[in-house]
């Protein structure tokens, strides 16, 4: 019994969809999971549009898309069962997808933008798992317009999360920082004029590098390293702005801000086995109990330690 395969989608079609994901695991380098993903998205909608209309979608379905049509294909999803962060990342990708076209005039991606993401689970501001850090450091630039912008971002969330600075602290970074491949610590000041010693990571510095190379402006030691798209220094809005497109890309909670990847950076440390007081260092806290509460201490594994070493909390057998 012959099977019958579904066309979702005409030639012209296909070949920009595939151009897209080109683009977005070379230029982008967006991870191979989230390109995973977001052909399937992409594939979803193709489908839903073959089946509204009646026939394969073609480029012409998205030329000027219709903020009903993203309405019908969410609610479709939503009944298969799929939840808003699923929901979130797929509207993120057909967004993409749609300023892809746009470059080359194929499109507009106002119904995109129009349409908002579906409202994602409140919860409390609370540090990024490992793996959700290393997503967001990986695929930093998927959404960015230039090649030079998403080496940018990538350099900037890198820092947040490989050094545990603040945002404003990266930002700061003079032209000339970060310019030494064999680095191992940079200085950093901090609040109230204190400065305090970072270690360095391969990875910081190989993110840094790539930024170097790519940016179109001349980086001078009495300007700032990160620049905006004009050449202006950047200003966090922009890097929040791209974490915001990241939450709804790879399905991360409201809580997944810039400076949760500082809460990350001490979190994964302390969870690791990092010494608090060190930590507290790293961090630039004036008092250890601020770092205790940033850390978000695991008190099951504290509880274990304690368990552990204090010579009253040893059960008998």
């Amino acid at each position: 019994m012959s099977q019958t395969v579904l066309i979702h989608a005409t030639k012209p079609l296909l070949a920009e969809k595939a151009a897209w994901l080109a683009t977005l695991a070379e230029e982008r380098r967006t991870s191979r999971h989230t390109l995973a993903a977001y052909e399937r998205d992409l594939r979803q909608f193709l489908v839903f549009l073959t089946h509204y209309n009646a026939r394969p979608a073609t480029l012409g379905d998205l030329t000027d898309l219709k903020t009903a049509e993203l309405r019908g294909f969410l609610a479709a999803r939503r009944r298969d069962g799929a939840g808003a962060k699923t929901l979130g990342r797929g509207l993120a990708g057909i967004r993409s997808f749609i300023r892809h076209l746009e470059k080359k005039g194929l499109a507009s991606s106002a119904g995109a933008k129009a349409m908002r993401a579906p409202r994602q689970p409140r919860s409390l501001p609370r540090p990024l798992s490992v793996p959700d850090a290393k997503a967001v450091t990986e695929d930093a630039g998927a959404f960015a317009a230039e090649p030079w912008i998403a080496a940018r971002d990538v350099a900037v969330l890198t820092l947040l999360y490989g050094c545990g600075l603040r945002i404003s602290e990266a930002l700061a970074l003079p032209g000339d920082a970060l310019s030494e491949p064999t680095a191992r610590s940079m200085p950093i000041a901090g609040k109230g004029g204190k400065t305090r010693l970072v270690p360095l990571l391969p990875t910081v510095l190989e993110a840094v590098a790539k930024y170097r190379r790519l940016c179109p402006y001349a980086l001078h030691p009495n300007e700032a390293l990160f620049r905006g798209a004009r050449g202006g220094p950047l200003k966090p809005q922009i890097i929040q702005r791209a974490m915001a497109r990241l939450r709804g890309g790879l399905g991360l909670p409201e809580s997944a801000t810039p400076h949760a990847l500082r809460h990350s950076f001490a979190t994964h440390l302390l969870s690791a086995g990092g010494d608090l007081r060190t930590i507290q260092d790293l961090l630039g806290h004036a008092s250890l109990s601020t770092t205790q509460n940033y850390t978000a201490v695991d008190s099951a594994r504290l509880l274990s330690i304690y368990d552990g070493a204090h010579p009253r909390a040893r059960r008998r057998a």
